[in-house]
């Protein structure tokens, strides 16, 4: 498929906080250029914090003080600004940040930028922290469902992807909840809004947005799972579908709370919308460029069988993990 533009590109400086849209970025293994290069520190719980539990970050917006440079990474993370809900500004490096996120959430907060590669300290959770991230009650609270609604489907994960996230409050040497790039299509925008005016992209927070038409299917970057995007000389390799938890629901800036999203993601997509993909090729991207997908093969019989193999695998892991956690209230 060829009849598909890059339409918006997005960087987050911080993580959980608004962004900016961009014209061009580089796009190298772990995503796009200086995207989520810094967090915010729940001191307390000693996690990275994110919107989904601490919404009010939502309302935050961050930019960087200058055009991030080409070293730009971990451990080098460039000085940045940070606008409360409130209006006031404050540089990444002045210590009233940290009281000033503290006051907006109230508890302990820090400003904290993406540490070295090998620093695994601001990703690494506690074992009672990794155990409640699977109780049925903190997985209905993350996804904004009551006690008659099902669990989320988790088996599309890789029994490395569960147990990262079992492990650490974001994949270590990054900021982001599970893979490098996140895209999303305007068709699936449409689409989940089923005849009304398309949801806005801010509430759901890609790297990219895809304009394609695909009249004849919805959603219809869910069928590009396994394939290749390519964009100019970069390209991704689609490696799952973006699971929703409530963030999509919370208010932003001219954005009001949605709690019917929810219930319209668990009907019509199964709560999954938009796609994660690696970096297999980076390259620079410019809104404009063509966007080509090379669809997967179809899945022959061994394909076929490992593909049941890890996603029975995939939920013993998970049955394990709520097994624990029913173990330890006892």
């Amino acid at each position: 498929m060829t009849d598909a533009t890059v339409t918006q590109l997005w960087r987050f400086p911080v993580k959980s906080m608004g962004g900016s849209q961009v014209d061009r970025v580089r796009i190298d293994r772990r995503g796009v250029h200086a995207d989520r290069l810094w967090a915010v520190r729940d001191v307390p719980n000693g996690v990275t914090a994110s919107a989904r539990r601490v919404p009010v970050l939502l309302g935050c917006s961050a930019r960087y003080a200058a055009e991030p440079g080409a070293d730009a990474g971990p451990g080098n993370a460039p000085a940045v600004v940070i606008s409360l809900p409130d209006g006031r500004e404050f540089a990444g490096d002045d210590p009233a940040v940290h009281d000033a996120l503290s006051e907006l959430v109230g508890r302990e907060m820090r400003l904290v930028a993406l540490p070295p590669h090998d620093d695994r300290s601001e990703h690494r959770m506690t074992v009672a922290n990794s155990l409640n991230n699977f109780s049925p009650a903190q997985v209905r609270s993350d996804f904004g469902l009551d006690e008659a609604e099902p669990l989320p489907d988790t088996s599309v994960f890789s029994t490395r992807q569960i147990v990262t996230l079992a492990r650490y409050s974001t994949p270590p040497g990054t900021f982001v909840d599970l893979s490098p790039v996140h895209l999303l299509s305007t068709a699936s925008l449409r689409d989940l809004a089923s005849g009304g005016a398309p949801y806005d992209v801010r509430r759901f927070r890609p790297n990219v947005l895809v304009d394609v038409e695909a009249p004849d299917r919805e959603f219809p970057e869910s069928a590009w799972v396994g394939g290749d995007v390519t964009v100019g000389k970069m390209v991704l390799r689609v490696t799952n579908p973006t699971i929703r938890c409530v963030v999509p629901t919370r208010p932003q800036p001219d954005l009001e709370l949605d709690r019917k999203l929810t219930r319209q993601l668990a009907e019509r997509t199964n709560r999954f919308l938009g796609i994660y993909a690696d970096v297999a090729t980076p390259g620079m991207v410019t809104v404009g460029d063509t966007v080509s997908v090379r669809l997967a093969s179809p899945p022959g019989a061994v394909k076929r069988a490992a593909t049941a193999a890890q996603e029975v695998a995939t939920r013993g892991v998970q049955r394990l993990l709520e097994a624990t956690v029913l173990r330890g209230r006892d």
